[in-house]
């Protein structure tokens, strides 16, 4: 007998050991978490089985199938838009290679469990792609269906992935005479950039808010890396997960898209910087753009229309940038730094 659990790819990471909490703490059944990085032992214990493994390996993927009954999978593994650049190669494997496997997975679930298997796939702002800072000023808030033109690997990886979810959850095998009807129910969500209390930047694309706030709380100079004005939208990490929830949830006669953008607030560098100065009086930051980083922020929409998702599902975030900020943001980080 197959045990039925829930998959989270990408578990030991910031978006997958907050959604294994909320699961675990709002009655879910077992999780099956899997990340190349051991999963830390805090959330390893509220899993049902925590694999060290690579969604990549065929080996281990096959053992999966055979061993459990997975109707919901949350597919959050993925090789991040800075190191995507140094290595795309690497990039195209692990984003479009391991996405391509985890739906072939979810399509042979279906067949096992005689039902749909639930996909959910974290995207990104960096499916965007905006030709120049004018065009993006007068676009303004952009939908899901407009600018799909990446700039980075990263980005097309992710809007490759969201049409194969397509492909799965309606064409797949169409030709083949035994082609099954529906076998995954695709949903994603574009993220903005998304900040976290409790993880440190790394240096990202959209780490520039973050950056400063670390370094304002250890009173220590910061060189922002894209202009004053530079704006695109963010949100921060409880927000995303209750995203992801909510999406999960809704039922699916609800749904209008299988790609969903979802947002909060929207500043520029400067507006970032308000509160933190507010916070830490002695915060030292001056900006020096660095061209070829800023030409990808500049790629990016000023604001998303995720006005989709707020009819379909109902999506609303928590945290506006005051309350991120003051509420979440700040309180946190400080305690990191407080001796």
């Amino acid at each position: 007998m197959r045990k039925e659990s829930i998959l989270v790819t990408g578990a030991a990471g910031e978006m997958g050991q907050a959604l294994i909490y909320y699961l675990t703490e709002h009655g879910s059944p077992s999780i099956l978490a899997l990340d190349v990085n051991p999963v830390p032992d805090k959330i390893k214990k509220r899993c049902h089985q925590a694999i060290t493994g690579d969604i990549l390996d065929e080996k281990l993927m096959d053992r999966l199938i055979s061993e459990y009954a997975l109707p919901l999978i949350y597919h959050l593994a993925a090789l991040l838009s800075k190191r995507g650049e140094f290595t795309p190669e690497a990039a195209h494997r692990v984003n479009v290679d391991g996405t391509f496997r985890l739906l072939q997975m979810a399509a042979e679930q279906s067949d096992w469990i005689g039902s749909s298997v639930k996909f959910l796939f974290p995207s990104s702002i960096a499916v965007y792609g905006l030709p120049n800072l004018e065009t993006k000023t007068q676009a303004g808030a952009i939908g899901e269906s407009e600018w799909n033109m990446p700039f980075t690997m990263y980005g097309c990886n992710k809007l490759y992935g969201e049409h194969l979810g397509r492909y799965y959850a309606h064409h797949y095998r169409q030709l083949a005479a035994d082609s099954q009807q529906h076998p995954v129910d695709f949903r994603s969500i574009r993220f903005p950039g998304l900040i976290s209390a409790f993880t440190l930047p790394t240096g990202g694309t959209s780490d520039y808010g973050p950056e400063m706030l670390h370094h304002a709380a250890q009173q220590v100079p910061y060189v922002c890396f894209v202009r004053e004005d530079t704006q695109m939208p963010f949100m921060v990490m409880p927000d995303a997960i209750k995203a992801l929830i909510m999406l999960e949830c809704a039922p699916h006669e609800n749904l209008t898209s299988h790609v969903y953008n979802v947002t909060s607030f929207n500043p520029s560098a400067g507006e970032m910087l308000e509160p933190i100065r507010a916070a830490f009086p002695d915060t030292q930051v001056t900006f020096q753009p660095d061209p070829k980083r800023q030409k990808i922020v500049d790629s990016w929409p000023v604001d998303l229309d995720d006005s989709r998702a707020r009819h379909d599902w109902g999506w609303e975030p928590d945290y506006d940038r005051e309350r991120a900020f003051d509420e979440y943001l700040i309180p946190t980080i400080s305690k990191r730094y407080t001796v």
